[in-house]
Order: C-alpha cells, then sequence, then structure tokens
C-alpha cells in the first residue's frame, strides 16, 4: 500500500527532528518546516495525508490557522502550553486532536493512526452501502466452463492491486466481474466507484475523473474532488474505456505510470491510491494500431485481461440466469412461478446479442406479462430481434426529409426495437457508443 504523507510544523528544530525521525522509522513519508511562509508554500505544491501542527510558530497562530485555512487533511495540534480551554479551542476550530509537550510518541502514534483512519472514513461516507450493493451484485450465475475460467481469473488476481482489463460484448456482464474483483480484494471494506465513459462529455471528463480547484474555470465557484479522490484506498472502474479522447487518455496514462494526478487548474500533484479496472466492448488492441487509442495506454490497461464470452458461447448456464432473474424480481411474488421446457428450449436456442442484460429484460417482461399463470410460456417471451440477418427497415415521412431527420428517424426505430440497447445501434449504425449517445442527447 502507498505509504502516508506528513507534514511537520514546528519551529524548535531539535523537537522537529525527533519527530521526523520518529514518523520516518514509523514507516511514513515525511517532511518538515519551521514557519507558516514555508509551509503555505510546500502546501502548494504537496498534499499530505496528515499535517502536525505547532501552535506557537514564529508568524501565526496554529488555532487561527486551523479555523481560517482550508485543510484537506487532518490536523493535528502540538503545543507546551496546554490548558483545556485551549484543548477546546482547537477542537472547535476543526483540529483533528490536541496533543501536549513533551509529547510521548506512542500515544503520538495512536492519534495519527486515529486521525488517519478516521479521514478515510469520512472520505467514504458511502462505503459500506456501496459494499453491499456490490456484495449482491457480484454473484456470477452459471456453471459453465467459460465462466469457471472467468471466476478463476478473478480470485487469481483479486488479491494483487495489478491494472485489469475486462474485455466482452455488452451485456456480458463486465461490471459485475468488476466488482467480484473488488469485493475479493484487500480493498473490499473501501469504495468501489464506477464510471460510464460513455455517458461524460468529452470537457468534462478530466473535471469529473480529477476534480478541480477554484476558479479552474468558469463556473468553478470551489474547489471539487474528482472520482480518483472519491475511490481512494479503493477501486475505480472505467467502463467502456475504449470511448475516452486523447487527451483524457493522456492523463489516465500519467496516473498509471506515475500514480499521481492533478486536478483541473491545480499545481500540486496528488497520489492515486486506487485500483483501476478498465472495461471494453471493442477490440483496443486494432483500435490502438489504428492509431484510435494510444498504444502505450493500451499496454499499461492490458497487464491483466479477462475476456467474457458472450451469452450465445454458453447456452448451458441460460437455465440458472433464467431462474436467478425469476427469484430475484422485484415484480414477482410468487414463489412457485417456473419456466416451462418450451420456453426454457426457446431460451437457449436464441442468440442474445443483448446478452445477459437482455435475457434478465426477456425474463422481467415475461414476468409481468405471465400475470396469475403458474408458469412462463413462449407465448410470454418477447425477443428483441430475430435470429436471422434478414431485417426490413421503413421510415415514413410526409415531406422530403434532411439528412439529420433521417438519422434522428433510424437511430429512434433502433433504439425502439432492441430496448435502447446502446451498444447494438451503435454496431449497427456504423458509430462508436459515444457519438451516438451525443445524438441521444440532441433529439
Amino acid at each position: 500500500m502507498i505509504k502516508r504523507d506528513i507534514l511537520v510544523i514546528e519551529d524548535d528544530k531539535v523537537f522537529n527532528r525527533l519527530l521526523l525521525d520518529h514518523l520516518a522509522d514509523a514507516g511514513y513519508e515525511t517532511a518538515s518546516v519551521y514557519n507558516w511562509k514555508e509551509a503555505k508554500q510546500w502546501l502548494e505544491a504537496h498534499e499530505p495525508d496528515l499535517v502536525i501542527l505547532d501552535v506557537r510558530l514564529p508568524d501565526a497562530d496554529g488555532i487561527e490557522l486551523v479555523k481560517t485555512e482550508q485543510w484537506s487533511q487532518p490536523v493535528i495540534i502540538l503545543t507546551a502550553y496546554g490548558s483545556v480551554q485551549s484543548a477546546v479551542d482547537a477542537m472547535q476550530a476543526g483540529a483533528e486532536d490536541y496533543l501536549v509537550k513533551p509529547v510521548n510518541f506512542e500515544e503520538l502514534d495512536l492519534v495519527i493512526s486515529r486521525a488517519l483512519e478516521n479521514a478515510s472514513i469520512r472520505k467514504d461516507h458511502q462505503f459500506q452501502k456501496t459494499l453491499q450493493a456490490s456484495k449482491s451484485d457480484a454473484y456470477m450465475v452459471g456453471e459453465s466452463p467459460a465462466l469457471a475460467q472467468v471466476k478463476r481469473l478473478i480470485e487469481a488476481v483479486a488479491p494483487s492491486d495489478m491494472t485489469v482489463l475486462v474485455q466482452g460484448e455488452s451485456g456480458v456482464g463486465k461490471e459485475l466481474v468488476a466488482k467480484a474483483i473488488h469485493q475479493h480484494s484487500q480493498r473490499a471494506h473501501r469504495n468501489y466507484v464506477a464510471v460510464d465513459c460513455c455517458t461524460i462529455q468529452e470537457s468534462l471528463f478530466e473535471s469529473e475523473l480529477f476534480g478541480y480547484e477554484r476558479g479552474a474555470f468558469t463556473g468553478a465557484e470551489r474547489q471539487k474532488k474528482g472520482l480518483i479522490e472519491g475511490a481512494e484506498s479503493g477501486t475505480l472502474f472505467l467502463d467502456e474505456i475504449g470511448e475516452i479522447d486523447p487527451p483524457a487518455q493522456a492523463k489516465l496514462l500519467r496516473v498509471l505510470e506515475t500514480g499521481t494526478y492533478r486536478r483541473v487548474g491545480g499545481t500540486k500533484d496528488m497520489k492515486a491510491n486506487v485500483r483501476i479496472i478498465a472495461a471494453t466492448n471493442r477490440n483496443l488492441e486494432q483500435h490502438s494500431q489504428d492509431g484510435q487509442f494510444r498504444p502505450d495506454l493500451f499496454y499499461r490497461l492490458n497487464a491483466f485481461t479477462i475476456e467474457i464470452p458472450p451469452l450465445r458461447e454458453r447456452r448451458e448456464d441460460i437455465p440458472a440466469l433464467a431462474r436467478h432473474f425469476i427469484a430475484n424480481h422485484s415484480f414477482s411474488r410468487r414463489i412457485n412461478l417456473r419456466i416451462s421446457d418450451a420456453a426454457m428450449q426457446a431460451l437457449i436456442s436464441y442468440n442474445w446479442p443483448g446478452n445477459i442484460r437482455e435475457l434478465k429484460n426477456v425474463i422481467e417482461r415475461a414476468i409481468i406479462l405471465s400475470q396469475d399463470d403458474k408458469e412462463i410460456s413462449p407465448r410470454h417471451l418477447t425477443f428483441t430481434c430475430e435470429n436471422t440477418p434478414q431485417s426490413e427497415v421503413a421510415l415514413q415521412f410526409e415531406h422530403e426529409p434532411s439528412l439529420a431527420e433521417l438519422s434522428r428517424n433510424y437511430m429512434n426505430m433502433l433504439l425502439d426495437k432492441y430496448n435502447g440497447h446502446r451498444a447494438t445501434v451503435a454496431k449497427i449504425m456504423g458509430i462508436s457508443e459515444r457519438s451516438l449517445y451525443r445524438m441521444i442527447k440532441k433529439n
């Protein structure tokens, strides 16, 4: 794990050195200054995890600094002038804790450990909720050899901090694999943050991922932490990584190479204490050869690859998946609802272009249509497309349409036909999912 950085602001040079030596022996990365002027300059270029601040500096009062400065990390106050009132003032001002000189180093270790842990919990205030969602969602149903291989790869790579690239068609369950890796990793008790790279506008991608400083651009009235900070000590899942633009690719490459990044408009290098898992339904290797994706970024992401086979290549999992969706569907309270043999055979025979996501939609619709019936029959099943390459397309207008109108109507027809399945529609139209998303937004 990444070492924690601690800044010591203490004007007593002898005590300053004692603190540094002790903290270094305890495994922390340390830096020290002797006054507030030096501290301010240092903080403009760095972002430590914790600050130890003397209450009486030559050029400032520590308690006033805690009150007036914007601290993004916990501050522990040290003073030789201890009193109950000073302790109350320091804590009310926002200090994490308060120690009186001469400092007991065992007590200092305990206070630092508690302060860092509390800071992590504050950053991850929703991590328990996210963790529970991960536990329930990451259960992969089926016992096919193909799925068993995916599970073996997850178990092998999860304990490490290695970057993972998950590949597969849209709807195969790439995020379920990412959640399972997180859940079986040493970061499982921290946040899991998922980012859909298709839905974030190119101009906003960097500010969403890295955050931004106040005044970085018009409308940036205050500092905003990015998704990397939101995933502190946890896992960042970048879905459809192949859709991000070249400038964002370069910034992401820097994170993977150096473990650092900067907020938009910022000058401080910040540590990215996250594990990155990326997913794509595109052939990134081919795109890197074609110049559409950075080869160096591809090789960084490709450190460990998990390929998820489409549902049509593991049809033996379909019965278990179908029964799983029936048992867990919120609309169904009919515990004994079953699928007829004929309906199950229809499910197994279908090619599932939308994979598991499409199967889930078909089952949910069948549950609603079956109403009071005791079983789901073939007449309750509604598939999004036929198992044939032939298809008729008919667009009708009362006037001669423009090219934009033709594209918009064709897109809407396909979205309706394929139940809003963007990857399928984008593939048919010969455009990227990001381009399709822009068209939908303009529609």
